[in-house]
């Protein structure tokens, strides 16, 4: 996801990371779930929403966000195809990017862009819904929930590797960027953004309020 408008920039010159979470954030509500929305449509999705019915209550004990979300993705995403979800996913956000992303976030996200930063999303939404958002922002890296895919490119209704949301945001990060990973700035919403907040100089939470 290289950033063609940045500035060039000499080979081995610092450039410094800019972590933005996504949902929230970047969007004023949930990306994946106006998705799911969108993709099921309204008789569908209502049905949906019935069955998940127990795995919310579930949720409301345990709170657990992880097997809820993957009753979510069994429910609605279960033996679709890879091809056809990431075709749906840029057809959607080519309708719904305009009026779900903060013109405020997106502000600050331009700000760090013409500085030149290596632009990151970090998020808890699967990786294929973000992705078109993440490429038509100028993102050079995306972090996202997995999915697991079958042997024949369909959505097994799990996760390939946990979901990426506290400590996890951190781990990806490290995995990526080393140990010692800083980061010039990171932005989020909620307490599923405070390990990756933790890892910069400048940490801004929920500084973000506009809605288009």
């Amino acid at each position: 996801m290289a950033n063609e408008a940045a500035p060039r920039r000499r080979a081995g010159e610092f450039r410094p990371l800019v972590a933005f979470d996504f949902d929230g954030t970047l969007t004023w509500k949930d990306s994946f779930l106006a998705f799911l929305a969108w993709r099921a449509g309204p008789a569908r999705h209502a049905l949906g929403m019935v069955r998940l019915g127990p795995a919310a209550l579930t949720y409301a004990r345990n709170r657990d966000r992880t097997a809820l979300k993957a009753a979510v993705v069994r429910e609605y995403l279960a033996g679709a195809r890879r091809a056809d979800l990431e075709a749906q996913a840029q057809t959607f956000a080519a309708r719904a990017s305009r009026r779900l992303l903060r013109p405020d976030a997106v502000r600050c996200w331009r700000h760090w862009q013409s500085t030149g930063a290596r632009l990151i999303i970090v998020t808890a939404s699967p990786e294929f819904v973000v992705a078109p958002f993440a490429r038509g922002l100028g993102a050079e890296l995306l972090i996202g929930t997995r999915l697991a895919w079958s042997e024949d490119g369909r959505a097994s209704g799990g996760f390939d590797g946990p979901n990426c949301r506290g400590e996890e945001k951190a781990v990806r990060l490290r995995a990526v960027f080393g140990a010692d990973v800083r980061l010039e700035a990171a932005y989020g919403d909620s307490a599923g953004d405070i390990e990756m907040l933790a890892l910069a100089d400048e940490a801004g939470m929920k500084v973000f309020g506009e809605r288009s």
